[in-house]
């Protein structure tokens, strides 16, 4: 379902808010997006700018499920199949989001937001980037933009990605088209990251249907249905990028990184421009959520998996619950194994067996209280590779972060009477029986 028709959905359905008010981009959206539990939201008055804004769409699973066309327990192996059989996209001729061209932008006319006091300038942060590597063509990922001049940002490039490879390798300037407002199937296909050589705007046509169109002076396509596609070049100049808020809800520390030329502005006539506040709900949904497909992958490797969740409370991105069927005595302690390959950033892992709901952490805290025993099930992995967003992990400048991980097995051992080790249920009773 395209982003026009999804938000006409919601709004429909009751699940979508406008705010007619006059609203500033300086802290204020930002304030009520956090306010509403980031429900999906038009502004359709913002201060010093004739151009909406909306947020939310990604925000939790079921709404990500809806644009999708599928339901939150089907959603897992909606994304499964799309990274398993991505399609190819269709190129056309002509697309919405170029119906205006700006050949000499200005950064200034355009509602990028300042979303906490602190922060290092405006940024833009649901901002889809595409570029291409000489060898191993197309990628799509995320990279948020800090403006810096009239038509400059610095972009975020984190080390080992594959846009950061690929700019690290080449002489000059790399091409870089930056997509605004986009549909579910885009934003969720963008936070994949699959394997290098696999496009994630083909993973995005798997998922719906994503027609693209070449950009106006890049040699880069993009989604014809975006509301908003800024084309520039990351040069080899470096400027100051953050303060910013990241997915731990603490403050990422001032870098030197990339400053991305802006040449050329398309638009919709009537653009709307899409927010995504740090930090919160739909940041950590869109970083963890599509992770969980390719644990599920290397899971299913060496185990029978039946279900992955990278948790809120880790920032979705730290922390994971595997579901699975045991079969054998190591069956959980090789899940750990394997969880830790299929999401190199994962510091600490649950395995639990089938009869546990992983999205109840209640569930997850009993299974851990009666199905565990720390000296024969748990496995710790010190000095390893792990995230820069955790502020208690080992920084060096110029190295990768170290961290210990921890693998608990909290499947019912293979050697007992499982029936020991089953939560008995009372029987439900119909009540109004008693109440006459």
């Amino acid at each position: 379902m395209n982003l026009r028709n999804f938000l006409a959905k919601l709004e429909k359905e009751d699940k979508l808010v406008r705010i007619k008010k006059e609203v500033s981009t300086k802290y204020e959206i930002a304030n009520i997006i956090y306010s509403l539990d980031e429900k999906p939201v038009i502004f359709e008055n913002v201060k010093g700018y004739n151009m909406p804004i909306f947020a939310g769409i990604t925000s939790d699973r079921d709404i990500i499920a809806e644009g999708l066309g599928t339901t939150k327990e089907k959603l897992l192996l909606k994304l499964v199949e799309a990274l398993r059989s991505p399609k190819e996209p269709k190129i056309v001729d002509k697309a919405s989001c170029q119906e205006v061209i700006i050949k000499d932008p200005d950064l200034s006319k355009f509602p990028f937001l300042f979303h906490l006091d602190g922060d290092g300038g405006r940024y833009g942060s649901a901002t889809v980037a595409t570029i291409k590597d000489p060898e191993t063509g197309r990628n799509v990922s995320y990279h948020r933009l800090m403006e810096i001049g009239k038509n400059k940002f610095t972009a975020r490039l984190i080390k080992k990605r594959q846009t950061r490879t690929t700019y690290d390798k080449i002489d000059g300037d790399l091409e870089m088209a930056v997509c605004i407002g986009n549909s579910v199937a885009v934003m969720v296909a963008a936070s994949l990251g699959p394997p290098s050589g696999v496009d994630e705007f083909s993973i995005a046509n798997a998922l719906d249907k994503t027609d693209l169109v070449k950009c106006v002076t890049k040699d880069l396509e993009v989604p014809a249905e975006s509301e908003i596609v800024i084309e520039g070049r990351l040069t080899r100049d470096l400027d100051r990028e953050g303060p910013f808020v990241d997915l731990t809800e603490t403050r990422d520390f001032e870098r030197q990184e990339p400053v991305f030329v802006v040449d050329c502005i398309t638009h919709r006539k009537d653009a709307m421009y899409q927010a995504l506040i740090p930090g919160r709900l739909e940041h950590k949904t869109l970083m963890g959520m599509p992770k969980e497909p390719t644990i599920y992958n290397e899971v299913s490797k060496v185990v029978d998996c039946k279900n992955v969740y990278v948790t809120m409370g880790g920032g979705s991105w730290l922390h994971g619950i595997v579901q699975i069927k045991k079969k054998n005595p190591d069956d959980g302690k090789k899940a750990i194994e394997a969880t830790f390959n299929g999401h190199k950033s994962m510091k600490h892992v649950t395995i639990v067996d089938d009869d546990v709901d992983i999205y109840n952490p209640l569930a997850v805290e009993w299974a851990m209280a009666t199905r565990f025993q720390g000296d024969k099930d748990m496995i710790v992995k010190p000095d390893q590779p792990g995230s820069s967003l955790d502020p208690s992990g080992k920084h060096e400048e110029g190295k990768k972060t170290l961290t210990t991980k921890i693998g608990f097995d909290a499947t019912i051992p293979s050697d007992v009477d499982k029936k020991k080790y089953e939560v008995v249920k009372y029987k439900k009773v119909d009540i109004d029986d008693y109440l006459r």
